[in-house]
């Protein structure tokens, strides 16, 4: 997506405002083993910016992100010159990649969603460090922006519209540029003889797009050091023609010699005449990253009745809610936005499920680092995970500081120990509740052990219903009593109550211990293999890893973000047989459940085993 021009910073409520750099635009497409980064005309980023490409490995998502590339020179400043020749200075050279938008996350197009739901989902997504940042944002003071930038000597500002959808490849009047000091892109049309003691060449005709057609807007002759001189004319020798590319060939203050219009320009100029003529335009530099068919003559300014159209055309927003729930009020917004679109279920269905059955789900996330899982706009929008809670999270919600080894940083955790916080991460878009298996108190000490029987695609369920039971001839073997539950997708879960009692270590290499039993029983229908490459299509994957600081999992009771609204149910072992599905249980029949039930999970929570007899008694059974 392109800008046009305003002569004018403004303010306005239904617009952003960011920095314009001044560098290179950049497309970096994360979709694939190797990385891509390119200029938004085709040209080959990754070896000339080398340090961009790889530092944008820490990435954790599949990702097509817009930004700017840009080169900071001793004051910290941007510079372009320094940009340009990156070949000839020193590897300190400071070179950011500026993000700024993000077209694609995790299988999904964002290009249909607004400006801001796609910062949104950048912040959130983007891994930043020394070299990748996200570019931040202001809105409605233009004016006071437009002034900052002034004063800190950039280049300008970029005024972009709220709820503008990203529109590839096309200028558009709802992203635009607004420069400090006048300055303008022009396709090099041919240039003239020298005149005096200059060589090369004397002046560049320069020319524009208005419409299809190229029209002459002057000449060119300053702000050229010898060195540029010999460059310059050496890239204008392959492109010489017979005839100019202006459909009326125009008079030159001196004998032109023409070119293919392939060269971009930029210049800066005092003013440009009603007849399309720069006033006293002074060469700045070559545009390699810009395609000469998109320099083309646009101004516009947000106008009264654009904003009356805009106003007309779109959607009036729903209001937001604001609700009493514990002890806070919480304020909830679009509740009548559809998250399960085949199922009916609004995102307003998805908060008074979990404030009716919170008294059974709370037990089991309390004192529990969040991982959030958001889908901001129902399960068929984007996702993305954050694990550091952000500055706008209410004072009232309660944040652990865990240190993350992979973010070398401590990050803030949410944890849900009541009703109100409920509401709130589900009024982000959680649909889920992803949390530790152990608790903040004790955080290298897990409360359960967790088998997960993950089906490949060539299983059926009945196939993992056959390994649960398997799990539980292994248990009862030894007397341990194991609990399962549907983990509201594809697989079943069997969860043993450890009691904080040991280690991560300890408890993992346990599950790796009932596991390979497991696999003894069921060669042909289980695998250890944790490769999906080696893994056999047709053989349930038994995975114990998930037993490991930091790992979560969907906890029970959670909606999965999966068509019908399915939960994450516990069952009783007499339920796990032939006609079990795992959509059996979902928002529309779990309150009924848990009324006949109560909370099967309970006992998870408890004491936990003897780790010591427990193996004990598998020795002594020759197990082991």
């Amino acid at each position: 997506m392109l800008c046009k021009t305003s002569e004018i910073p403004f303010d306005d409520k239904d617009w952003a405002f960011e920095i314009k750099w001044d560098g290179y635009r950049a497309i970096a497409d994360l979709r694939n083993k190797v990385i891509q980064l390119y200029s938004r005309n085709g040209l080959d980023f990754s070896i000339s910016f080398k340090k961009i490409a790889d530092s944008l490995k820490i990435q954790k998502h599949e990702m097509v992100l817009d930004g700017e590339i840009v080169a900071y020179d001793d004051k910290g400043k941007p510079n372009f010159q320094w940009l340009q020749g990156i070949g000839e200075q020193n590897v300190d050279l400071v070179l950011i990649y500026q993000v700024f938008d993000l077209l694609w996350l995790n299988g999904h197009s964002t290009e249909n969603l607004s400006y801001l739901q796609r910062k949104e989902l950048l912040k959130e997504a983007l891994v930043q460090n020394e070299i990748i940042q996200y570019h931040d944002h202001i809105l409605e003071k233009g004016k006071d922006f437009f002034q900052a930038a002034e004063d800190m000597g950039l280049e300008g500002i970029i005024a972009k519209k709220l709820y503008s959808t990203y529109k590839e490849n096309t200028r558009s009047s709802e992203w635009l540029k607004i420069k400090i000091h006048k300055s303008d892109e022009a396709v090099i049309c041919g240039f003239t003889e020298p005149k005096g003691a200059r060589k090369q060449f004397g002046s560049l005709i320069l020319g524009k797009y208005l419409e299809d057609e190229l029209v002459f807007c002057g000449h060119t002759g300053t702000g050229f050091t010898d060195k540029l001189l010999r460059e310059l004319y050496q890239k204008m020798q392959q492109l010489r023609v017979k005839e100019s590319a202006f459909k009326v060939t125009p008079k030159t203050n001196a004998r032109a010699t023409w070119l293919r219009p392939e060269l971009v320009a930029e210049i800066k100029f005092t003013e440009l005449t009603k007849d399309h003529i720069y006033r006293h335009p002074v060469f700045l530099r070559l545009r390699e990253d810009i395609d000469p068919l998109e320099v083309k003559f646009t101004t516009d300014v947000p106008d009264k009745k654009t904003k009356m159209e805009s106003k007309i055309t779109r959607k009036a927003p729903e209001k937001d809610q604001v609700k009493k729930i514990g002890k806070q009020q919480v304020t909830l917004t679009n509740q009548n936005k559809l998250y399960f679109p085949e199922d009916g279920v609004t995102k307003g269905d998805i908060v008074d499920y979990y404030q009716r059955i919170s008294k059974f789900i709370l037990p089991h996330l309390r004192n529990r680092p969040q991982s959030l899982n958001r889908f901001p706009n129902g399960i068929g929008g984007l996702s993305f995970y954050q694990k550091d809670a952000d500055e706008h999270t209410p004072n009232w919600v309660t944040l652990t500081k865990v240190f993350s080894e992979s973010n070398d940083k401590h990050l803030d955790y949410i944890i849900c120990n009541d009703k109100e916080t409920l509401a709130y991460l589900n009024n982000l878009g959680c649909i889920e509740f992803n949390v530790w298996t152990s608790r903040v108190q004790k955080a290298e000490f897990p409360d359960y052990l967790v088998l997960d029987l993950d089906p490949s695609e060539k299983n059926t369920f009945e196939d993992v219903i056959e390994t649960a039971l398997a799990v539980k001839e292994v248990l009862d073997r030894v007397g341990i009593v194991g609990y399962p539950k549907t983990s509201g997708s594809s697989g079943i879960h069997v969860y043993i109550p450890m009691g904080g009692k040991y280690t991560y270590d300890q408890v993992k290499d346990f599950g790796h211990i009932l596991m390979q039993l497991v696999q003894e029983k069921l060669p042909e229908l289980t695998t250890l293999e944790r490769s999906l490459q080696k893994r056999d299509k047709k053989k349930i994957y038994l995975d114990y890893l998930q037993n490991r600081r930091a790992q979560t999992l969907a906890s029970v009771y959670s909606i999965r973000p999966k068509p019908g609204a399915p939960v994450s149910a516990p069952l009783e072992w007499t339920e796990v047989k032939k006609g079990l599905h795992p959509t059996d249980f979902n928002i529309f029949n779990m309150d009924e459940r848990l009324k006949d039930k109560g909370d099967l999970f309970k006992p998870v929570l408890g004491k936990g085993i003897d780790l010591l007899k427990a193996l004990s008694k598998f020795e002594n059974q020759s197990y082991l």
